[in-house]
């Protein structure tokens, strides 16, 4: 693995833990940032060792607080443009790692650290993290994709009074209303985070893939197009050794030991 200036990247077994470690500025985003965040998520998607990702913020304040204001105010429109675009690239290859990746939120996840969080595939809050999109009191939108993941997440209405408003809410309504999957008190949060990351590393690994593929991609065209996608990706399953593995495991009242392949 690479070292980074503003990530700390460690693996345990299967499960591979990155921290964004800009905790005396909230751990906000810059350019350096996402590029090194780019590099991270393209090794951990290449390394077929690690099965699952963990992803947290360092300190106790911030996951991410958001994009980091002292760079955006020098911005003007070509460079709104490719910042944006170059966030949206960073959140894609989160998206689609293949692997599932969860957010440990510790804190404030604001702007760029909720759509982070939202692009990841299991989000996990400690009871005192705060979740919105505030871009507008700044007088801007959400450019990493806040406004089309929350919307698929939460619903048009919920998505569209958090980007009017600009409210940040706490990690019991973001429960309440699917944007996050499970709030923890915060001493608990990276512990609840491991235990999730080595139940899904210890399943198949392929099938893990297949499944999100199915979900994701499902959403995006009607309910015909997804019920093909979902029983073309069940009968690559069913040509895999692990399909063979836990068949035979259920029926020898077993459990199964999958291989990943």
């Amino acid at each position: 693995m690479s070292e980074f200036q503003n990530l700390l990247l460690e693996r345990q077994g299967a499960v591979a833990v990155l921290t964004l470690n800009r905790p005396k500025v909230l751990n906000a985003l810059n350019r350096q940032t996402l590029d090194e965040l780019a590099r991270a998520f393209g090794e951990l998607g290449a390394d077929q060792d690690v099965r699952a990702v963990i992803f947290t913020g360092a300190g106790e304040k911030a996951f991410i607080a958001g994009a980091d204001i002292n760079e955006l105010a020098t911005y003007g429109p070509g460079d709104g443009v490719q910042f944006a675009h170059k966030g949206q690239a960073v959140l894609g290859l989160i998206e689609g790692l293949g692997k599932p990746v969860i957010a440990a939120i510790n804190g404030f996840a604001l702007g760029g650290g909720c759509e982070i969080a939202m692009a990841c595939h299991l989000r996990l809050a400690a009871a005192t993290a705060k979740l919105g999109q505030p871009e507008i009191n700044l007088g801007i939108i959400p450019g990493f994709g806040g406004t089309q993941r929350l919307a698929r997440l939460v619903g048009e209405g919920r998505a569209m009074e958090l980007v009017l408003c600009g409210d940040a809410i706490s990690a019991e309504e973001a429960w309440r209303i699917g944007l996050v999957n499970k709030v923890v008190p915060a001493a608990e949060l990276l512990a609840a985070a491991r235990a999730l990351a080595e139940k899904l590393a210890g399943k198949s690994a392929p099938v893990v893939r297949y499944c999100m593929q199915a979900v994701h991609h499902g959403l995006e065209g009607s309910l015909a197009e997804g019920l093909n996608l979902e029983a073309h990706l069940f009968g690559l399953c069913c040509a895999t050794e692990d399909k063979r593995e836990g068949t035979q495991a259920f029926l020898a009242k077993r459990p199964a030991k999958f291989q990943h392949r």
